[in-house]
């Protein structure tokens, strides 16, 4: 599947079947983690890898948004570290949508599970803590997101994309038919 392709039919899935994924399609979907880019090409990133049952759903109730991450045969840690850089939440961020369309490419669905928490510092904090208490992550470290993957139990309708118009502006602000000036 190209690139295109897979942008354009990824929805986000939050059933899975209990197929297990093929370990060298684990190894492809490491390999895009690998593969994003970051800031200066700095490790800024990593990522903890959880197929366990019991982890899968402990690391389910970070939030009470992420229920589908029991069924997931696959939960991706992406984890930041300020430390390294600071683009570290761009580069772990990045790196989530690369493994997001890698997993569309091998049939697989997937999830977003947000740890950080852009409008609520203290919701940010207690969900870090619990993931970083989970699985053991050091303190300077970021949890960013958890991603579960697997193989869709079924498969949601196509999504109409937002029309350019609204939310496309060529050379300035307004200009060119995209979007409302103001």
């Amino acid at each position: 599947m190209d690139v295109m392709t897979a942008i354009e039919t990824r929805r986000e899935i939050t059933q899975f079947d209990d197929r297990p994924i093929p370990r060298d399609v684990r190894d492809r979907l490491v390999r895009a983690l690998c593969l994003s880019p970051s800031g200066n090409n700095l490790p800024s990133r990593e990522f903890v890898l959880v197929s366990d049952r019991s982890m899968l759903r402990t690391l389910a109730r970070t939030t009470p948004y992420m229920p589908w991450l029991e069924q997931a045969a696959l939960g991706v840690v992406i984890i930041g570290d300020p430390t390294v850089s600071k683009y570290w939440l761009q580069d772990a961020t990045i790196a989530g949508a690369y493994l997001w369309l890698a997993a569309v490419s091998f049939g697989l669905g997937a999830a977003w599970g947000a740890v950080f928490h852009s409008e609520d510092a203290e919701e940010t904090a207690r969900r870090e803590r619990y993931v970083r208490n989970a699985l053991g992550i050091p303190p300077a470290k970021r949890p960013v997101a958890i991603i579960g993957v697997g193989y869709p139990a079924a498969r949601p309708a196509p999504k109409e994309p937002i029309p350019p118009e609204k939310v496309v502006h060529y050379e300035t602000y307004g200009r060119g038919g995209g979007g409302t000036a103001g």
